[in-house]
């Protein structure tokens, strides 16, 4: 099957040929003929996969007809780099057909938004916090809503974002066609589904086990050591782009500016750098710019980059979900890729998970010429703090005031002042 098949608009079809799109992915050939029946939509499959033109290349083509200059679809994504990626890929597909997209996020001025709203876009991506922002500002007009699409709806779940979308949803047209994707089918996924689609089909594609193009090794490693094992890998190992990730922000700053002071071409991505310097980093890293990206999980939603040589955790997942989200950042595109895991003992229950899931037993590496006996450093303690202490009675009879007399007069031993 090719993409001819679907009979698209003449300007969508240009926007495929453009974009290098020859033959659909499995969720694309099984999601778009729904979509552009109109069916509410559940899609089942895991990062990589092409979900992004599967819902976007049918919105585009049911928008070629009907009103402009007023929102009929609205895309809701749990991060700005996942808003910015979808944003660019219509924008790609769609760039013959006049139909303007608009990201709508927090971190940004809103005064630009609201701007752009006023002239007219028919395609809002939104981050939840900030579309709340102008619904409640009401800077946005929702009434003539077409479409809705729930994407990464697990992540969204992780970031607590559950009570926001049913806000939200709230403020939409009742009748309208809704698509949820997710990479996962939780309990809360699926009362979610039941709550905002109307017999939808459900396609379900690759989310049971990691890509087979991807390869694993475990390097157990103590804790304290990790970082000096991490930059023994990558300097006897060959990479192309390295995409790292930690399980807190905080450590991916830290990570990052360590590789960085190394001299490696390395940056970070996490939720406490402003939008800038977060699509600052973004960008560099798709342009080779930086060879190394340390991010959290949520900061790596929306990356974008077929060349990722290696994927390194350098802290184990909590999930095994967040293991094959982050290990579907390599081996794309029929590319072979590598995912390394730093493992220390309080990861042997995870490890067993994750080797369940790909049914195999993972590689135990250990690197030649590393000491890994090297004992933890002594934490130095820290002197104690004197309690503070009660004020003296001297000091608190110095501090008194001094009683005055009521008539100002002088006192005089033996009887009162005349």
């Amino acid at each position: 099957m090719n993409f001819t098949d679907f009979n698209f608009h003449p300007t969508i079809s240009a926007g495929v040929v453009a974009a290098g799109f020859t033959h659909p992915t499995p969720i694309q050939e099984r999601a778009i003929p729904k979509i552009m029946q109109r069916c509410d939509v559940l899609g089942l499959a895991q990062t990589g996969t092409g979900k992004t033109a599967a819902f976007g290349l049918p919105i585009l083509h049911q928008l070629m007809n009907g009103p402009r200059g007023c929102v009929r679809a609205l895309i809701i994504a749990p991060t700005r780099e996942l808003a910015e990626q979808i944003h660019n890929s219509l924008d790609l597909l769609g760039q013959q057909t006049g139909l303007r997209s608009l990201t709508v996020y927090g971190g940004v001025g809103i005064k630009p938004q609201v701007t752009k709203l006023r002239n007219g876009v028919e395609i809002v991506v939104a981050c939840p916090g900030r579309l709340l922002d102008h619904i409640k500002q009401g800077t946005i007009n929702l009434r003539q809503l077409d479409l809705l699409v729930l994407d990464e709806a697990d992540r969204m779940f992780d970031m607590g974002f559950l009570p926001d979308i049913r806000r939200i949803v709230k403020s939409l047209p009742i009748k309208r066609q809704t698509l949820l994707f997710s990479a996962t089918m939780s309990k809360e996924i699926r009362t979610l589904a039941h709550e905002l689609l109307t017999n939808p089909e459900t396609i379900q594609v690759d989310t049971v086990a990691p890509a087979e193009t991807v390869s694993h090794a475990l390097y157990p490693v103590p804790q304290h050591l990790k970082t000096n094992l991490l930059l023994k890998i990558l300097e006897q190992t060959e990479t192309e782009s390295v995409l790292i990730f930690t399980r807190t922000k905080h450590r991916a700053k830290r990570l990052g500016e360590k590789l960085s002071k190394c001299g490696y071409r390395a940056a970070s991505l996490q939720g406490n750098l402003s939008q800038s310097r977060r699509q600052s980093a973004l960008d560099g890293f798709r342009d080779g710019k930086f060879r190394i990206l340390v991010a959290t999980d949520i900061a790596a939603r929306g990356i974008d980059v077929s060349l990722i040589s290696h994927v390194i955790n350098f802290d184990v997942p909590d999930t095994v979900d967040a293991y094959i989200h982050r290990i579907g950042r390599t081996g794309r595109a029929a590319r072979t890729g590598k995912a390394f895991t730093l493992v220390s003992n309080d990861d042997k229950l995870m490890v067993r998970s994750i080797e369940r899931i790909l049914g195999t037993p993972i590689d135990r590496h250990q690197i030649a010429g590393f000491d890994y006996d090297v004992p933890a450093p002594k934490r130095v303690a820290q002197p104690q703090r004197r309690p503070a202490q009660p004020a003296t009675r001297n000091k608190l009879q110095k501090n008194k005031p001094k009683p005055r007399s009521r008539t100002g007069n002088k006192q005089v031993a033996g009887g009162r002042g005349r």
